[in-house]
């Protein structure tokens, strides 16, 4: 069968859930993918996922939409949106589903690269960073096909809620959440910026309210679960982002799971830190100014998930 052409992005969104769904609607809507395919164990669900994509057709961007459980449909994918495994309940922590969704990664993971091996795989599913390193070590493909969505929701919460004190829109501050994808995530305060002004000099700012603003960032996704069961509007929008990065080789710098290599004194872990994304994936990972008190909180967090690998 002929290669498509190259300008025809097909990406896969592999488990159907809530986070599965809610990416694949807003990639929709975004326009960037000329075929979505929807990857699932229950073919009746998704066959009315993709009739609830498809209606909506006229009122977005013409995408070709399958709804499928072979695996032979995700051939030629050029992002695979990994999405797959048990949801994180309320009184859960990320780090409790481990067990079952490296199971569930391990067993769905090979046969997608048989068929896609030159796919990036985009690793949502959490533990995001454990399932992240995982899979790397496992398929043994090129640094930076494998990544994960890592803190940019994370990030991108921190500077919503930091903009609540701050007169600027959050879009406009540069600032990360780094590290794990998790309770022992920590924020970059001492080179953040805003138009090119320190952060921690722009007016209204004290590290009080930006520690609150943290642990708010920190906690959302806890409230949330706790609110009404799931987060998935956040973490939509982010992947949506992520993999228009990848389709347009934007080289756009995003805080993802990669895997780390001698970063101030961590090295062979999946975190969270800045990286430039383009059509290879994680292309490049980025190395900001960190404070000895961030170099130390980067030490706990890589500490905090290394017990998860043994």
């Amino acid at each position: 069968m002929a290669r498509r052409n190259c300008d025809y992005n097909k990406v896969a969104i592999v488990g159907a859930g809530k986070v599965g769904m809610t990416a694949a609607y807003a990639l929709l809507l975004d326009g960037i993918a000329n075929e979505i395919v929807l990857f699932g164990r229950d073919a009746s669900k998704l066959t009315g996922e993709r009739l609830d994509l498809e209606h909506a057709m006229a009122l977005t961007y013409k995408t070709k939409i399958v709804a499928t459980d072979d695996y032979e449909d995700l051939r030629d994918t050029d992002v695979v949106v990994f999405s797959a495994g048990a949801a994180q309940l309320p009184g859960e922590s990320r780090l409790d589903l481990v067990g079952k969704n490296v199971k569930i990664m391990e067993t769905m993971l090979p046969p997608i690269m048989a068929v896609a091996p030159r796919a990036i795989v985009l690793m949502v599913a959490n533990p995001v960073d454990i399932l992240t390193y995982r899979a790397i070590k496992m398929c043994g493909v090129p640094e930076g096909q494998i990544f994960g969505s890592g803190t940019t929701l994370d990030t991108a919460r921190f500077r919503f809620h930091l903009s609540e004190f701050l007169p600027v829109n959050p879009r406009s501050i540069h600032t990360y959440v780094l590290g794990e994808h998790g309770d022992s995530s920590f924020p970059l305060i001492s080179s953040a910026s805003v138009g090119g002004q320190s952060l921690s000099s722009f007016p209204g700012f004290s590290k009080e309210k930006a520690q609150d603003a943290y642990q708010k960032a920190r906690d959302a996704a806890a409230e949330i679960i706790n609110s009404k069961g799931a987060t998935y509007y956040g973490i939509g929008a982010a992947v949506t982002t992520i993999v228009r990065a990848i389709l347009r080789g934007a080289q756009t710098v995003l805080p993802v799971s990669v895997l780390v290599h001698d970063y101030y004194g961590v090295d062979d872990i999946c975190l969270s830190l800045p990286a430039i994304i383009d059509r290879s994936g994680a292309s490049e990972v980025i190395k900001p100014s960190l404070d000895e008190t961030e170099q130390e909180q980067l030490r706990q967090s890589a500490a905090s998930l290394r017990e998860f690998l043994t």
